[in-house]
């Protein structure tokens, strides 16, 4: 059996990151040989995740990867139990990791690559946290804008058909951030979500003894205020003191917005 040097341990902590203790730990069991104890550390990390894999996960981070040519851009959630594990440099290098990971992938959702579980697990192993991938999403179009909330909790990705000046591209992310469109039109809502609120609207009018005629008009009006207040192309922007009170689809200067995607830490 192979002497188990501080050395050696030294090796195995730099190659992985885990605590000294593991390291010496897991040398000891495979007899010295290095590439087995990294076997072994990952076999135990992947035990180490299903033990905490019923824990909950309600703080995390948000990452965005936008190409050099704004053409492209990608957008991640991974969760973690305690803010605390939110700022750790470890899981925050992690997550920007996952970000890259995401830009590779093809447009539309992103599923969580082998590679991509691989490295949240390797993470997990290091600060003991129960994490998860929650979500990711791919964007091309001829224009990509995207913001980031400070806190690192709120992002959006945003792309459109046409040229943008940058910071009108940036208020509508901002704006996608602050007033959380459910589409980009109306006929981007659910239909039984509109079929709900719609019978809302009819018994609310019926109950109030208005006759036929206006009632409908009542109805009418609440539906397409709810249609508006969830489109964004039809939401008024938010930055009304720079763009006066208009619509999103107004300060646009004819463009329109292919895909977008907002993701809060936590929330579907």
């Amino acid at each position: 059996m192979a002497e188990i040097t501080a050395a050696l341990v030294k090796q195995l902590r730099d190659d992985t990151g885990l605590g000294m203790m593991d390291c010496k730990k897991a040398l000891e069991e495979v007899g010295g040989d290095i590439a087995a104890a990294k076997d072994a550390l990952r076999s135990k990390g992947l035990a180490t995740a299903e033990k905490k894999a019923g824990r909950a996960t309600k703080e995390g981070l948000v990452a965005i990867k936008v190409s050099g040519d704004n053409t492209a851009g990608a957008i991640v959630e991974v969760q973690c139990e305690t803010d605390f594990c939110a700022r750790n440099e470890e899981f925050q290098t992690m997550v920007h990791h996952l970000a890259d990971l995401a830009f590779d992938a093809e447009d539309g959702e992103v599923e969580a690559s082998e590679t991509m579980t691989q490295a949240l697990q390797d993470t997990l192993a290091k600060i003991g946290e129960n994490m998860s991938y929650a979500r990711g999403m791919k964007i091309s179009a001829t224009r990509v804008g995207s913001y980031l909330h400070h806190n690192g909790k709120v992002g959006v990705l945003v792309g459109v058909d046409k040229e943008l000046d940058d910071d009108l591209l940036t208020d509508v992310c901002m704006h996608i951030a602050f007033s959380d469109p459910m589409g980009i039109t109306p006929d981007d809502i659910p239909a039984d979500l509109i079929e709900k609120e719609k019978q809302f609207a009819t018994q609310e009018a019926v109950d109030s003894g208005k006759p036929q005629d206006i009632a409908e008009k009542i109805v009418e009006g609440k539906m397409r205020k709810f249609l508006e207040e969830r489109a964004l192309m039809e939401q008024l922007i938010a930055r009304e003191d720079k763009y006066g009170k208009k619509k999103v689809k107004d300060v646009l200067d004819g463009a329109a917005v292919m895909a977008f995607a907002r993701f809060a830490v936590g929330v579907d």
